[in-house]
């Protein structure tokens, strides 16, 4: 494995992971990964609907979250670089809060992201029962490009097509090039401004042949655009899910053009031969 560094994981600060942050560290040593950044969620005026969740499941408290971070860094630094980053959840009413937070709590790196459309998040069966699928694809890349015109302060872009994640079984409508034209204007958006992409390895901890986020084809024509930050993640909430599929990641990387990834500090990025 060539990719030493994997850019995002949760620990039990996120609302959706009870991992500790010491398992995450040592089973990443253990992978023999150089550098980890822990990105915990913030999704702020998360939906209230879901009774498998707890009030507020998404609001991050950044001082124990930092406390925690320092204590471990200090134990493990000598063994594995460690960065303090945070994954905001976009949602344009929150945008200002958002940046307040970023701004706030010093964090080396910063991922946005889209989980909630129209007040429904796409993990739950309902967000499917809105609209037709294709309507559904459309209107979260327009509300995507919507959220990254209103927010401008990430580094990069957190799984692009998220959404198709949960797809309903069975469904194959989901495609770089069915929605070829929204797309592109995310990337453009996204090249023109400077930011990046998360490469996002979560399905393939479940499906090895699985498609990561963004799909490959989106991927690559970021590249052809002139992108060139890509950040590499597991997407982990737990250990054994760190550094999943990072081998077929580089390879897909590669085939798409990229000779680099990267890594951030204090917001900086720091680039890396695939």
């Amino acid at each position: 494995m060539s990719i030493r560094s994997d850019y995002h994981m949760h620990t039990h600060h996120s609302g959706d992971s009870k991992a500790p942050m010491e398992d995450m560290i040592e089973c990443s040593i253990e992978l023999g990964l150089e550098e980890i950044c822990f990105t915990e969620h913030l999704d702020l005026d998360y939906p209230t609907c879901y009774d498998d969740l707890p009030p507020e499941p998404f609001t991050l408290l950044p001082g124990p979250y930092r406390e925690e971070y320092e204590k471990y860094k200090a134990v493990y630094g000598d063994r594995i670089s460690m960065r303090f980053g945070v994954e905001i959840g976009m949602q344009t009413q929150v945008a200002d809060q958002n940046n307040s937070f970023i701004e706030e709590n010093g964090f080396d790196f910063v991922i946005a992201s889209i989980h909630i459309v129209d007040g429904k998040d796409p993990f739950y069966a309902d967000f499917w029962e809105q609209d037709t699928i294709e309507n559904i694809y459309k209107k979260t890349f327009d509300t995507t490009l919507e959220n990254i015109k209103c927010f401008d302060n990430f580094d990069v872009l957190g799984h692009l097509d998220y959404v198709c994640r949960y797809a309903p079984a069975g469904d194959t409508t989901y495609s770089y090039e069915r929605f070829k034209d929204q797309i592109d204007e995310i990337l453009k958006y996204l090249v023109s401004h400077d930011k990046g992409l998360d490469f996002n390895a979560k399905i393939l901890s479940k499906d090895p042949n699985g498609m990561p986020n963004p799909c490959p084809a989106a991927l690559k024509r970021f590249k052809e655009l002139g992108g060139k930050i890509i950040t590499i993640g597991s997407d982990a909430h737990r250990p054994e899910k760190i550094a999943c599929g990072f081998d077929r990641m580089r390879d897909i990387a590669l085939e798409c053009g990229f000779t680099e990834y990267y890594t951030f500090e204090k917001r900086n990025p720091i680039a890396h031969k695939l």
